[in-house]
């Protein structure tokens, strides 16, 4: 068995053509806010892409970019900006933030309405009482991509690796939700035994940033496997799911190419939800 590609960036690029075709006939023009902090080379690559998509799908992008040196008081003051800006209809805060900025305060200054990335402790809120709200966006991505190949999660047993805000908790609870309705188990530094899970589940979703944690001893054959870890070494970016368990997996998506393009696509779909309604 050699495992099929789930190709985020082929997919990505076909949803940005979706979008592209409704953004050219809405009336109202959406508008993507970015707000960085700092110089990390990663964040600037990051944001960059993401004005890049926007003026390949027709969104208008407002882009601010402060020093190392800005104060939480200059991050909220740009918040407090694009809060109030109409040509904004959605932004995000590009994570992380410098330490001496406090990062749950920023995100809670964030109008809920105008929140693209889906943080909002309101929107995560909603999500848990299941009312409509923005979705964090690497987890729909998941979804979308798992969905576009046809990858069942209807009483799929899925294990996600990682208890994060961003990946882990969110998708946790959108894959439980009706209509996806999968079986889901979280595990994380206090799990005693992660071969137990791990080795029954039909999905793994693997966002623990240990490169090359899961090895093909862990999984069952036939499982799919979505890379979401990213770990920096001097060999490169390597992702958490070692290669060797794509000949043992039915569906991979693989780090890069796989989650990443679909995070910045469903930025995007977000952003054009909220500027229709």
């Amino acid at each position: 068995m050699s495992a099929q590609i789930l190709d985020g960036k082929a997919t990505a690029k076909e949803i940005k053509s979706e979008l592209a075709l409704l953004v050219a006939g809405m009336a109202k023009k959406p508008g993507l806010g970015t707000v960085l902090v700092g110089d990390d080379p990663g964040s600037h690559s990051y944001v960059g892409g993401k004005h890049k998509d926007c003026a390949e799908v027709g969104i208008h992008s407002i882009r601010v970019d402060l020093p190392a040196s800005a104060t939480e008081k200059d991050v909220l003051a740009a918040i407090d900006d694009l809060n109030k800006s109409a040509e904004c209809t959605g932004y995000i805060v590009q994570l992380p933030v410098p330490k001496a900025i406090n990062a749950n305060k920023v995100l809670e200054a964030i109008d809920p309405a105008k929140d693209a990335d889906g943080l909002h402790p309101l929107n995560l809120g909603k999500l848990v009482i299941g009312e409509k709200a923005p979705l964090p966006c690497t987890p729909r991505g998941i979804i979308e991509l798992l969905r576009r190949y046809n990858v069942p999660t209807s009483g799929a047993e899925v294990v996600v690796m990682g208890r994060g805000l961003t990946v882990g908790r969110p998708l946790a609870l959108m894959l439980t939700r009706k209509g996806d309705d999968a079986t889901v188990t979280i595990t994380h530094t206090g799990t005693k035994d992660v071969l137990a899970h791990t080795s029954r589940a039909d999905i793994i979703v693997a966002a623990i940033g240990q490169a090359h944690f899961l090895k093909p001893e862990m999984i069952k054959a036939g499982a799919v496997l979505l890379d979401v870890g990213i770990t920096r070494t001097e060999a490169g970016l390597l992702g958490d799911i070692d290669p060797a368990c794509y000949e043992k997996a039915s569906f991979i998506a693989p780090m890069p190419g796989g989650v990443g393009p679909m995070t910045r696509a469903m930025l995007l779909s977000n952003v054009v939800e909220m500027a229709g309604r």
